[in-house]
């Protein structure tokens, strides 16, 4: 394949206005007609990076997820339009879809890049139809794109994916009018001045947007007045113009990599002196929390720091534009990167410091608490860091979730249980009707809280298993906490012989009410002792009082103390406890007694047929 291209190496670049070098001032008469020289040479392979090429890989898995995506919405669309009363059958027909622009002009962020893209390429007859030349000839064109980068190399700022709009009609929220659009500016000798962007009609009708044709106009005036570059006057003409890596002269690249370890240093340093400063003054509190906090954020405050050192150092050094843009989407994933980390380092110190706060205090019910709010904010911060890091670099997360439609619907109702599950803890971190290290029961399990998470509860058995419950349902059920008792309860009902009289009841029931209320660990109020019953076998006598205890090993230990006093109080009152009995009635039939020798009764036995002996019934 040939390439008809126009050859600007055979001299000197020039004023595409008067025809003369861009230094002097003046531009009196306009440039007479040259014709400029055609040559014909292979079109040479494009030149890929590894960036580039890993770029290109991550693009590509980013594509086959969103056909996956594509694939599974038009299956589902299929299967709804099935169902009676959605009209699937009598869908109107599909509209032609609207043109496109193929050079990716439809939105700011489109046209900064292709631009970038094809002056890293050298390629300014592409870059220069970015341009708004309605004011100026088509043919100045490249001349035109190659001066703009020069400026732009020399002291000019473009803004980054994440600052460019990514909507055709451009970020409406701006004090521009809604057709233009600021993407960069050029710091000059006598200030500041925008770079704006235009939206026009194209040719084919689309909408596009290009480098508005004032600022196209400026271009003289910026290249005069736009400050030197610091890079190009240190560099070796080799390292300046001879050898290039993507579009960019080696010699910057070196600069950049010089600059990144400069930048690291001083702020290591200045954030070291800080820091020695901030502990000197607080070390009279003997407070560590202010330590704390330092050392955990230390290393992603000096990243955090060195990105942004390093994008205005890289500015005023006069770094390539090219080069500048290529890293643009780096550097901003790693300050991202760095203030989530910031975030994840504060939130654990902050934690740390409110769960030994919470236990010095014995405020042990809020630990739950802390530990949930600190894993939901660390689940909102790798949400976050995600997103704006696919936004660094270069895809559009937003539109990807919004194009999702009835996908996402979807999975919202796939997601149905899991949502229950988070509002289930909630509930359970909101009212606390258990924390970690609690014994309850709920349902038909019993055990020790081992862990409180976002999905689930950990419990430990008193078999030492591990059962797992999702909190939706725990928080359905009727929990039971026995760690959150004041005291435990003391009930036992004793039962006495009937051979007891009612003098010996009444000195026990007084030396058992006098042993309650001697007890230091027994409640005085209430703490009584009754006879309840005269029950068949036995008499009843009710004993019901509550025990101060910890836990429940001491109440054991108290409960044990109790009873053997109770034993001992029940044999110096004479008595003792009814054992369990049972009256059998034996009774032979009349018949067989009539055959053995009479009516009457049989010997040994009563006329009802019971077994006496000296006239008495005998209990068997």
């Amino acid at each position: 394949m040939l390439l008809v291209t126009r050859d600007h190496r055979d001299g000197p670049f020039r004023d595409y206005r008067c025809g003369r070098s861009i230094l002097p001032r003046d531009c009196r008469a306009p440039p007479e007609r040259v014709e400029p020289k055609w040559t014909i040479r292979p079109d040479p392979a494009p030149v890929r990076s590894r960036g580039a090429i890993l770029t290109s890989s991550a693009r590509a898995l980013f594509r086959a997820l969103i056909l996956v995506a594509t694939m599974t919405l038009v299956v589902a669309s299929s299967a709804f339009a099935q169902i009676p009363g959605t009209n699937g059958n009598g869908a109107a027909p599909a509209q032609p879809a609207a043109p496109t622009d193929p050079l990716g002009r439809e939105t700011p962020a489109g046209m900064v890049a292709g631009f970038i893209a094809a002056a890293a390429e050298q390629n300014y007859e592409r870059a220069a139809m970015y341009l708004d030349l309605s004011q100026e000839k088509d043919a100045w064109g490249p001349s035109v794109a190659q001066q703009l980068q020069r400026i732009l190399d020399r002291g000019g700022v473009v803004f980054s994916r994440l600052r460019l709009s990514t909507e055709p009609q451009g970020d409406q929220d701006d004090s521009l009018p809604p057709e233009q659009e600021k993407f960069g500016m050029v710091r000059t000798d006598h200030g500041t001045v925008d770079l704006i962007a235009q939206r026009v009609e194209g040719k084919d009708g689309v909408k596009i947007w290009l480098v508005s044709a004032r600022t196209v106009s400026e271009l003289p005036e910026l290249s005069r007045t736009v400050v030197s570059s610091s890079v190009d006057k240190l560099l070796p003409y080799a390292l300046r113009d001879e050898y290039r890596f993507a579009g960019v002269p080696i010699g910057h690249w070196i600069a950049v990599i010089v600059l990144a370890f400069v930048c690291f240093g001083a702020v290591w340093l200045i954030t070291g002196a800080i820091g020695f400063i901030i502990l000197r003054l607080r070390r009279s509190t003997g407070d560590s929390r202010i330590r704390r906090v330092l050392e955990a954020s230390a290393l992603p405050v000096r990243l955090l720091l060195t990105a942004w050192a390093l994008r205005i150092a890289m500015t005023l050094a006069g770094v390539a534009i090219v080069a500048r843009q290529h890293l643009s989407g780096a550097i901003e994933l790693l300050g991202w990167v760095a203030l989530s980390w910031i975030i994840w380092r504060v939130v654990d110190s902050l934690a740390a410091f409110a769960i030994d706060r919470m236990t010095l205090r014995g405020r042990l019910s809020m630990l739950s608490a802390v530990t949930f709010i600190r894993r939901s904010v660390k689940f909102v911060i790798i949400a976050f860091a995600i997103i704006v890091g696919f936004n660094a670099l270069g895809y559009n997360v937003t539109a990807g979730l919004a194009a999702l439609g009835i996908g996402g619907i979807a999975i919202a109702l796939g997601a149905q249980k899991t949502i229950e599950h988070l509002v289930g803890s909630l509930t359970l971190v909101t009212d606390q009707p258990m924390r970690v290290g609690d014994f309850c029961k709920f349902g038909d399990t019993s055990g020790t809280i081992e862990d409180i998470g976002m999905r689930s509860t950990r419990v430990r058995t008193l078999d030492r298993t591990v059962v797992t419950v999702p909190n939706g349902a725990l928080a359905a059920l009727q929990i039971e906490n026995f760690s959150r008792r004041d005291k435990f309860w003391f009930h036992p009902i004793l039962e006495l012989r009937y051979e007891t009289s009612s003098e010996q009841i009444r000195t026990l029931l007084t030396s058992l009410r006098e042993m309650l209320l001697d007890h230091p660990d027994v409640d005085n109020d209430p703490a009584r002792v009754r006879l309840i019953g005269l029950a068949p076998a036995a008499l009843k006598v009710e004993i019901f009082a509550y025990v101060h205890a910890v836990d429940g090993d001491t109440f054991l230990e108290v409960q044990e103390d109790l009873m053997l006093k109770i034993l001992e109080l029940v044999e110096a009152a004479g008595t003792g406890f009814a054992a369990g009995s049972q009256t059998v009635y034996v009774a032979r039939a009349k018949g067989a007694a009539q055959r053995q020798g009479g009516d009457e009764d049989a010997p040994g036995t009563g006329s009802d047929g019971a077994k006496v002996r000296g006239g008495i019934p005998e209990r068997v």
